[in-house]
């Protein structure tokens, strides 16, 4: 069988006999390759011409690159953070990647790039943020191995500013969805809003994890291991639904989902409920403010969502419970309660 050598260049020429000969190169300008097409000396010799352009020049960020993406560190990321990564470091590759590592250390090189970032902003600063933070990351990763001499992306700030004040699911929100939402997606709401789980987390989510009074899980996102008790109302539903497949989680037909196709439902139940501008996601924050509203503290909002703690409090200041009017009421009310058993002396 023939192998198909892909980019291989083939050149004739004559010669001063007058017969013709033909030349075999890796590509275009590259190599030259012995023998004829087929031959085990000419495949050995493509594929050894192959890897050693493959290689990144040595002393480039290229080479930073590509060895992150052989380090465990991101051989350990979930799939899709892995791909969303990838997706990123492409672009700083092909933008910076014959960049020398020698010139990290030089102070113009950090304006060069969030210069970089600002052009990328021009299409998104959220997206131009997160290829920023990708860089920052890996250049973090190995200056603390000694591979590069320092990280100029250090804390940039943001450019992207997302306030998700108006992005929590009310309770009006909740009736509308779940009126029309089949039973299934129905159930994904549930568990979302009293978990505060990430949507990754619970399609993985099986029967084993539930023993009838709390939800155990290992979060892929820091490795997070989460005890989370069963609300009433989840309860419930959990003990009416059919155990058709391992995961709690499944299609009509009985089968785990894909990421796609649940997104593809739960859209579709979104567009039917007339709910506008809130995503899955953002039934994690709503989890983070309804147990606020409810009195719980901030260690104890933690343990249920498996936030950290800076992180609950980052949630509830800056995006979600500023202007909680519901919020405020239940301030009060403690406080009426504390001032109603407590007597001030004249």
């Amino acid at each position: 069988m023939r192998v198909r050598l892909k980019g291989v260049n083939r050149v004739s020429k004559r010669l001063a006999d007058g017969s013709s000969v033909t030349y075999y190169y890796a590509w275009k300008g590259g190599p030259r390759l012995p023998g004829k097409p087929g031959a085990p000396e000419f495949i050995a010799a493509y594929n050894a011409a192959v890897a050693e352009r493959l290689q990144p020049p040595p002393g480039t960020l290229s080479s930073v690159l590509r060895a992150y993406q052989d380090a465990p560190k991101f051989q350990d990321l979930a799939l899709r953070t892995r791909r969303d990564y990838a997706k990123h470091i492409a672009k700083i590759e092909e933008d910076f990647g014959d960049f020398p590592i020698a010139a990290l250390s030089d102070r113009r090189t950090r304006g060069e790039f969030m210069n970089w970032r600002d052009r990328l902003a021009a299409k998104s600063r959220r997206q131009a943020d997160y290829a920023f933070a990708v860089l920052a990351l890996i250049l973090a990763w190995a200056y603390d191995r000694g591979a590069v001499p320092a990280n100029p992306c250090e804390r940039p700030g943001k450019l992207y500013r997302s306030t998700r004040v108006d992005n929590i699911w009310t309770a009006e929100d909740e009736a509308a969805f779940l009126k029309v939402a089949p039973p299934h997606i129905g159930l994904a709401f549930m568990l979302a809003i009293w978990t505060g789980q990430r949507q990754g987390d619970l399609l993985r989510l099986t029967w084993k994890a539930y023993n009838g009074s709390t939800i155990r899980l290992r979060q892929r996102k820091g490795n997070v291991p989460v005890e989370v008790p069963v609300g009433a109302p989840l309860r419930a539903i959990l003990e009416a639904t059919k155990r058709e497949a391992v995961t709690i989680l499944s299609t009509t037909r009985g089968t785990s989902w894909t990421e796609s196709g649940f997104r593809a439902s739960w859209r579709k139940a979104c567009e039917a409920a007339g709910v506008e501008d809130l995503t899955f996601h953002d039934l994690r924050g709503s989890a983070v403010t309804r147990l606020a509203v409810a009195g719980a503290q901030v260690p104890q909002i933690a343990a249920v969502t498996g936030h950290d703690l800076k992180r609950v409090e980052t949630i509830m200041r800056d995006h979600y419970l500023g202007r909680d009017s519901a919020l405020a009421a239940t301030a009060i009310r403690l406080l009426e309660a504390y001032e109603g058993r407590t007597k001030i002396p004249n």
